[in-house]
Order: structure tokens, then sequence, then C-alpha cells
């Protein structure tokens, strides 16, 4: 397991493309993001996927949600309406998961039975470097032990989810509040979860 310090501000490319190769090798790393320090692999690997599942020890029917670069990127890999478009680009980067309908490229264990996944882009320069330089999205889910405690440090993630992971990203301190979690299936805005991200629009 490696730990690669990452400048927030301005990501050494060197690195970045180090994180990359470890995701296309399969491999799980752990990255900071506007909320909490993430875990996350390469959404395209099944293998590393299921690593993640039994690191969180959580059932097969509750998918993770991703990280996309930019709109852009979101409109590769989910069905996205006039309506959403437009509030997205309002809201993003920023501290927010947003529920839409899978396109054909989000592979089956990512999507829930109504077909439906959570997709974020976060408000930080490294996890959105890693994705842009993967060339595909990555999976998101916050650094937790095995009880479900959110993991606050580097230190802590080393100590307690290192023996699991292949690379650790330390970016630095992290705003430690969850996104808010907005579905926006059939233009119907729907608020799942009030975290950091302000909802009011959708009020």
């Amino acid at each position: 397991m490696m730990v690669l310090e990452i400048n927030p501000q301005n990501p050494q490319k060197r690195l970045i493309r180090r994180a990359a190769e470890i995701l296309r090798g399969g491999g799980i790393i752990a990255y900071p993001t506007d909320t909490y320090y993430g875990i996350g692999c390469d959404i395209m690997n099944k293998k590393a996927i299921e690593r993640v599942y039994l690191l969180k020890r959580r059932p097969k029917h509750k998918p993770f949600s991703f990280i996309c670069s930019d709109l852009k990127n979101i409109s590769q890999y989910a069905q996205v309406s006039n309506y959403a478009y437009k509030t997205m680009k309002r809201l993003l980067p920023g501290p927010y998961t947003f529920i839409l309908e899978g396109s054909r490229l989000v592979p089956k264990i990512m999507l829930t039975k109504r077909k439906t996944a959570g997709i974020r882009v976060p408000d930080h320069t490294i996890c959105l470097a890693i994705v842009e330089e993967l060339g595909n999205p990555i999976l998101s889910t916050s650094a937790t032990d095995p009880e479900g405690e959110i993991l606050e440090s580097i230190v802590e993630i080393e100590e307690r989810l290192g023996h699991a992971l292949d690379l650790i990203i330390d970016g630095g301190p992290v705003s430690l509040r969850a996104s808010s979690v907005v579905s926006l299936i059939d233009d119907s805005p729907e608020i799942i979860r009030e975290g950091q991200g302000d909802v009011s629009v959708f009020l």
C-alpha cells in the first residue's frame, strides 16, 4: 500500500497518472473529495467493485455512487433531461449526489433495480483530475471503518483500511460533512438526504 501526497490546489500530473494506473490495474484507493475522504475504484472493473463491497460489508443490492469529471461526462453515463442539465449546471461541481437513470455504459453492478445511479461531481481538483486521467468514472463511497464510523484523517484511514487499499492519497483536510442527495428522476426533484449542498432550490 502506497501513500501519495498530492497538492489539492495544483495536483501534480505525475502523481495523478500514478493513481489512474493503480485504478486501471484493478486497485482500490482512498482519495479526498469536497465532503469526506472517499474509497473508490474504476467502475468498469467488476472485481475491484466486489472488493469494495467486501471492505464496506455492504449488501449487493445497494449500489455505490460514482464520480464523473463534469456535466459532459455525466451525460455519457446517465439520461440527462434539459431540466436535470440546467439544475446540475447551476450546482456542480459541488457537494451533491444526483440520482439519475443510468445509461447503457454503466455496469449493472452500479445500478439499482430501477436502473438508477447516484452521480457526483465534487468540488475537489484531485478526484476530478483522477477521473479525467482514467477516462471513466470512479466509484465513490465514504471512508468508514467496518462499523460505519467516518474516518476523519489519513492516519485513521491507514490504520483501519490500509490492509485493503492499494493507494491512499493525502490531499489535506476535507469538510467532513455529507453531500446532499437529490433524485432528479422524471424531472420531479426529491430530496433524499439534506447535507452540505443547499437544497432550498428544490423546496
